[in-house]
């Protein structure tokens, strides 16, 4: 295998727990959705207690990280209030961290990501990049959360409009790279930030599939990098034609890419599904060894 796609798994956010700063492997990080109206699983997850109990279920498997979200992200859904994000995932984030869990919360929300932050999660999953909230990057600060930081164009009911690009990775790069700039200069320790290449936001599939290829420009970045690829349409380009518009049927696909991803040198991948991302994760880290 070549240096460029056997990369070691870069540390972890220095604000993380020391076995997930330097744990041999790329962490799998699973999601919980606590909202009616996900792509991926179809609200199965939005009972508080349901929601609980499927957080678990997912660190039983060997989840490192639980990431908790309360608003679908999936291109043409509707922006929902903080106050009713906030009541969706504060009772899960506080169960859940108070068993000792590793919680992480998705959210463009700087005053929920402030309440979660106090209730024990430990890191703040910002699909915006600090652009949908001018306050989100003085409250990681202040937090000292991890901050995932993610390349965005737009907000779900445009963004599929905004997936032009001359050069995709040259330009994500550049915009990471000034959303890194510009969260440091908010006060963001550098040891805080996780950047993600945002697969599916503002980009096409030949657009994620580039990126995923390229993962070593991002990494030039010199921050941990997290790849979202789970379930996202752009894999069922490599499913059964019969089974394209099931996400649940892209979960083959997307511990495929887990397995890419961590020979490349991702810190993490979200996965819907962790069993199978985990045994990717784990031979990715036995063929860098032995490579």
């Amino acid at each position: 295998m070549s240096e460029r796609s056997a990369r070691p798994a870069p540390r972890g956010p220095e604000p993380l727990p020391p076995a997930l700063r330097d744990p041999g492997r790329t962490l799998v990080m699973g999601v919980v959705n606590v909202t009616p109206d996900s792509f991926s699983d179809g609200g199965q997850w939005f009972d508080t207690d349901v929601a609980i109990a499927h957080g678990r279920h997912l660190l039983a498997q060997g989840a490192d990280i639980v990431d908790v979200g309360g608003e679908s992200t999936r291109p043409g859904a509707a922006h929902v209030s903080p106050d009713q994000e906030l009541a969706r995932v504060l009772p899960v984030v506080e169960t859940l961290a108070r068993e000792g869990a590793v919680v992480s919360v998705d959210t463009v929300n700087a005053s929920t990501a402030e309440a979660v932050t106090r209730a024990g999660a430990l890191i703040v999953n910002d699909v915006s990049g600090g652009l949908f909230d001018p306050e989100m990057t003085a409250t990681v600060a202040r937090s000292g959360a991890v901050y995932v930081l993610q390349h965005w164009r737009g907000t779900p009911e445009t963004m599929n409009d905004l997936a032009e690009y001359d050069d995709v990775v040259a330009e994500v790069r550049a915009e990471l790279a000034e959303r890194l700039a510009e969260a440091l200069a908010a006060g963001v320790r550098e040891e805080q930030v996780v950047l993600d290449p945002g697969l599916g936001f503002a980009k096409d599939a030949g657009h994620n599939w580039t990126l995923l290829t390229h993962l070593d420009a991002l990494l030039e970045l010199g921050r941990p990098i997290l790849v979202g690829a789970s379930r996202k349409r752009f894999l069922s380009g490599v499913v059964a034609p019969r089974l394209a518009d099931e996400p649940l049927a892209r979960d083959a696909a997307t511990a495929a890419v887990s397995a890419l991803s961590a020979a490349a040198g991702a810190w993490a991948v979200r996965v819907h599904e962790v069993t199978g991302s985990l045994d990717a994760v784990r031979v990715a880290a036995e063929w860098r060894e032995h490579s």
